[in-house]
């Protein structure tokens, strides 16, 4: 069993609730979706097929605890179901991006699901597949990257309609970056009180959009 991989690399986690922590990314290739912010095209086509073994074994070579399976969209090759249960069962903390469109069901119980469910300016708010969000549990997350103050009317009424906070451990709203301006979201989140964590994305502070970083 293969995958197609644009890159595994060692960084910092630039998002989620473990921002920060020494992280192996695994970056999948191929996305179904095509975000207007979209800062990681170059995994849409191209990367190399490489066995799950062949995975774990650069993966350990890193020596970090935390595993990040990305993309691209990591869920639109089927095979990545297998890959996340493998490491989870190498004893890594395995966490998976993945945009919202995909069928979450059949992900392994042990990962923590970061899903993102896409704002009207994404222009892929039609694609969110809006019945993953019952197979959410506590440990999971869900992400709005936001372009906008219709973006965030949008995203506080996903927290009303689908009682996101009460379903999920942490909600995150973050700004498209160089788009929204951080202060106004920070602003309005206070304004409301809405019981979300605001985040940056720590890489593109550190490393702007550096690949492999």
């Amino acid at each position: 069993m293969t995958l197609r991989i644009t890159e595994i690399f060692h960084s910092l986690q630039g998002e989620s609730r473990t921002v920060g922590l020494p992280t192996v990314f695994v970056r999948l290739t191929g996305c179904p979706q095509r975000c207007v912010w979209c800062d990681t095209e170059y995994a849409f086509q191209g990367g190399e097929r490489r066995s799950i073994d062949h995975i774990l074994d650069e993966v350990a070579g890193y020596g970090a605890k935390h595993v990040t399976v990305t993309g691209g969209e990591p869920l639109a090759q089927p095979e990545c179901l297998q890959l996340l249960s493998a490491l989870a069962d190498a004893g890594h903390a395995v966490s998976l991006e993945t945009g919202g469109a995909m069928d979450i069901a059949g992900v392994d119980p042990r990962i923590s699901i970061v899903m993102d469910l896409k704002a009207p300016g994404s222009g892929e708010v039609h694609n969110n597949r809006l019945e993953n969000i019952a197979l959410l549990a506590p440990k999971d997350q869900v992400k709005f990257v936001l372009a906008d103050r219709r973006d965030y009317d949008w995203a506080k009424m996903q927290l009303d309609q689908h009682q996101l906070t009460e379903r999920v451990t942490d909600v995150l709203f973050s700004p498209v970056f160089g788009q929204l301006p951080e202060g106004d979201l920070a602003d309005w989140i206070l304004a409301d009180k809405l019981p979300v964590r605001f985040q940056l994305q720590l890489h593109k502070i550190l490393w702007q959009d550096a690949r492999g970083r």
